[in-house]
């Protein structure tokens, strides 16, 4: 399948980018500084640079896709995934692609009260206050398109290995969790929606 990632450079969309080429997927890496890009020499990979925030870049990037892949990123800055993930969407309009599978957080939405203490009042209320409220933003525009999406709320990202051993579509309100995944369990659970349509125009929580 042809698929193009967007936040290629980031801790996640890299794994999707080696995950999905060793699935043997044709992939187009959208990054805006292709330096910052540590895989090469695949012949299924295609490296297009451009700026998520210009509607023309992604529009061009676009071209002759099946499938999207968002796992966009900004740190604490909080500007860049929902306006990022709005042109992606108006590109998919433009272009015809119409599968989304967009990385959120857990938090977001209906599963805030997934969070504990720590990340309600201390994580998100004050050392990642942007972040939130970004990914907000990001799941609205996303929810309101006509696309078939698919939102992805990971917990806390951690190292390792693809496990499988992770909840996935639990309770909005389960408390009982790590509230901890690997980024290689998130990035193979988006790619497995590729081949799914169990949460087409849902969003799924994923987490220890």
């Amino acid at each position: 399948m042809n698929i193009i990632v967007f936040g290629a450079t980031g801790t996640v969309g890299s794994e999707i980018v080696k995950q999905a080429l060793t699935n043997g997927h044709r992939v187009t890496a959208f990054v805006r500084n292709p330096e910052k890009f540590q895989l090469s020499g695949n012949p299924n990979l295609k490296i297009h640079k451009g700026d998520v925030l210009n509607p023309k870049d992604v529009k061009e990037a676009l071209q002759n896709q099946e499938a999207v892949l968002c796992a966009l990123g900004d740190g604490k800055v909080g500007k860049i995934r929902a306006t990022g993930t709005k042109n992606i969407i108006e590109a998919m309009n433009d272009t015809g692609v119409k599968r989304l599978i967009c990385q959120s957080t857990i938090g977001a939405g209906d599963s805030y009260e997934n969070l504990n203490f720590m990340w309600k009042y201390l994580m998100f209320g004050f050392l990642l206050k942007k972040v939130l409220p970004d990914h907000n933003l990001q799941e609205q525009y996303i929810q309101q398109s006509y696309l078939d999406y698919t939102i992805i709320r990971p917990s806390a990202l951690t190292n390792g290995a693809i496990t499988n051993a992770y909840k996935v579509g639990f309770e909005k309100d389960l408390k009982k969790l790590s509230l901890k995944i690997n980024r290689a369990d998130v990035a193979d659970f988006m790619l497995q929606q590729l081949a799914s349509s169990d949460y087409v125009r849902k969003s799924v929580s994923i987490s220890n």
